[in-house]
């Protein structure tokens, strides 16, 4: 095993036509005029992988560093189920302008289409403006007839669940689920490593490049789930100087910690890497089993590779409130001969 430490990356930003100068500015980054939606913050993606910002590997991409010690850094259980793949993807989102209405492909479909894996994520809101909303879901019952009618008149939000969103609301948005982020928003995303996405409709307006952006009606007809939800905003109830679990689903996990003094974080037993997103405040992330430290700013990311990932979250200033949003697979295992057998100290031969 190497000796591994929790990696920082370098900027990997994006450039979108309904994005803005927010994340630069956040992330203390210089602008080039060109407007940002999207910062990759942990990515596997071939199109656009991370880059080791730190330690020994820096400068290799994430993959390089994976394919090093595939086990050690994303876990034995998660190699074994993703073929030594990073599954997780997580970004940093700058919504200055809406994002199209749009749906992701289940892993069957996304396999069967584009050889690639599907596409669940779901959403931190970390910042809004007053009046501020997304559509995540349909409000009320339509047919793919009317979904087809309705994309070709321009009327598809009429028939999508508006949200209103203020910081700290979570929405988990699955394989299926119809849904865009609107004007105002900026918000984490944790989602699968994947970059397919199905354009429904986009306001009739030109991309970056002046032309229309293309769509995917069809195909977005084949991926939706039409079915209405009650409630789709997640809820949940933060927890003083502790972890609050906020979404757990069958690709990743994640978790809210509110930080004012410092916490022990010993997430070995899940067989998973951590992703940490510092959205509030800055923080130090010390290893125990190494003693290595890294500093954490707000607006900055790291991934804890997990045979390492028993550590300590230490607040920049004691009293002071510091948030991180942490995502991992969860492989714990909770079968009821394993819990005796940790109780009674027997270990197998």
């Amino acid at each position: 095993m190497m000796d591994l430490y929790p990696l920082l990356f370098r900027p990997n930003l994006h450039s979108v036509v309904w994005g803005g100068e927010r994340l630069k500015v956040w992330k203390g980054l210089q602008s080039d005029g060109l407007p940002i939606g999207e910062s990759w913050e942990v990515s596997a993606v071939p199109s656009s992988t991370s880059v080791v910002a730190n330690g020994i590997f820096a400068g290799l991409t994430l993959s390089e560093v994976i394919e090093k010690d595939a086990e050690s850094i994303l876990g034995e259980r998660v190699v074994r189920q993703y073929d030594g793949k990073m599954p997780l993807l997580a970004k940093f989102i700058d919504a200055e302008k809406d994002l199209s209405i749009q749906v992701h492909p289940n892993d069957e479909m996304a396999l069967r289409e584009h050889g690639k894996m599907g596409k669940s994520e779901m959403w931190y809101i970390i910042d809004a403006n007053p009046g501020s909303f997304l559509y995540a879901g349909f409000k009320e019952q339509i047919s793919p007839y009317e979904y087809k009618k309705r994309v070709e008149d321009g009327t598809i939000t009429e028939v999508l669940a508006r949200h209103e969103v203020k910081p700290g609301d979570v929405f988990y948005i699955p394989s299926g689920r119809v849904h865009a982020i609107c004007g105002g928003i900026l918000l984490a995303e944790i989602q699968q490593s994947s970059d397919v996405t199905y354009r429904i409709f986009d306001y009739n307006r030109p991309g970056m490049d002046g032309h229309p952006r293309e769509l995917h009606t069809e195909l977005a007809a084949r991926a939706l789930d039409y079915t209405v939800e009650k409630e789709y905003r997640t809820i949940y109830s933060a927890r003083e100087n502790g972890a609050a679990l906020v979404v757990d689903t069958p690709f990743f996990s994640v978790r809210v910690n509110e930080v004012m003094n410092p916490i022990h974080r010993d997430l070995k037993k899940y067989d998973s890497f951590i992703i940490s997103m510092c959205i509030k405040g800055n923080c130090y992330i010390r290893i125990r089993e190494t003693g290595d430290e890294i500093r954490l700013d707000e607006g900055q990311s790291c991934l804890i590779p997990a045979s390492v990932a028993d550590y300590d979250i230490i607040p920049e200033e004691e009293g002071q409130m510091c948030r991180i949003l942490d995502a991992f697979i969860d492989n714990k295992d909770r079968s009821l001969l394993r819990t005796v057998s940790r109780f009674l100290h027997i270990t197998k031969k």
